[in-house]
């Protein structure tokens, strides 16, 4: 398919005027590997259709099933879960309380200095400086597939906002149609 003939079907396809086969060229084209710079969009839409079609639908009554458990579940274990774990929850508050009074009073100590000599404690400073960079350096790289995502998303949203401009635009022309009708069906009246 050459991209003269890719553009007409993608633009017909977004004015909603494409038939089911050139719906199925389009997939067939953007499941290869070697498509057009320009086009990672519109192949991730089409990858998505193609991905879907393996979803397996819900029952018709699916949601009422599981609001009916949860319904159940609530009133079954709702006020007797609370009085049988109060005894245990208020002793373990009651531990937490003390633990935490014995730290704060028992084991409070000033700070004092750890190396006598400036210039040691500058070396380590600096070696622990190193250590976290390194470390931050790393999590950077890690993050870098998110940045991809985000440009992903960004060409999503541009061709989304592409469709919404053809609806849009078909809107318009469909609006002006209704005036056109009703005018001259006012005129006729007249």
């Amino acid at each position: 398919m050459n991209e003269e003939e890719l553009n007409r079907l993608i633009e017909k396809y977004y004015k909603g005027g494409s038939t089911v086969e050139e719906e199925d060229a389009l997939r067939d084209y953007f499941m290869r590997s070697d498509i057009p710079e320009g086009y990672e969009a519109e192949k991730a839409i089409f990858s998505f259709y193609t991905e879907s079609a393996d979803f397996i639908e819900p029952s018709v009554n699916f949601e009422a099933r599981i609001l009916a458990g949860i319904d159940a579940s609530e009133r079954q274990n709702g006020l007797q879960s609370i009085t049988r774990h109060l005894p245990l929850i208020s002793a373990a508050a009651g531990i937490l309380i003390l633990v935490g009074s014995y730290f704060f009073f028992v084991s409070k100590t000033e700070s004092h200095d750890t190396f006598k000599d400036p210039k040691i404690a500058y070396a380590e400073t600096i070696k622990i400086l190193r250590d976290v960079s390194v470390k931050l350096n790393r999590g950077s790289q890690a993050l870098e597939p998110v940045g991809k995502i985000n440009e992903m998303t960004k060409k999503s949203f541009e061709t989304i906002n592409k469709s919404t401009k053809y609806v849009e635009k078909n809107l318009k022309n469909l609006d002006l149609i209704q005036k056109a009708i009703e005018k001259n069906k006012s005129s006729e009246n007249n």
